[in-house]
């Protein structure tokens, strides 16, 4: 899978980081837990395979 390109979206003062993933015919948004990290969670191959499964039918939606 290619790199995901993180994006930004504003909420008053703050950023909020967000990555969509995959083309599928529904959005699925993905809460994180307490703590995320967009880039980091890509590293853990468990997390990568059940993002990249969950793209093959829905567009994941990621945010920080």
């Amino acid at each position: 899978m290619r790199p995901i390109e993180t994006r930004y979206a504003r909420s008053g003062d703050v950023r909020i980081a967000y990555q969509v993933i995959g083309q599928g015919s529904f959005d699925l948004v993905f809460v994180p837990g307490f703590i995320s990290n967009l880039d980091l969670q890509w590293e853990d191959e468990g997390y990568s395979r059940l993002l990249k499964r969950l793209s093959a039918f829905s567009r994941p939606i990621l945010f920080d």
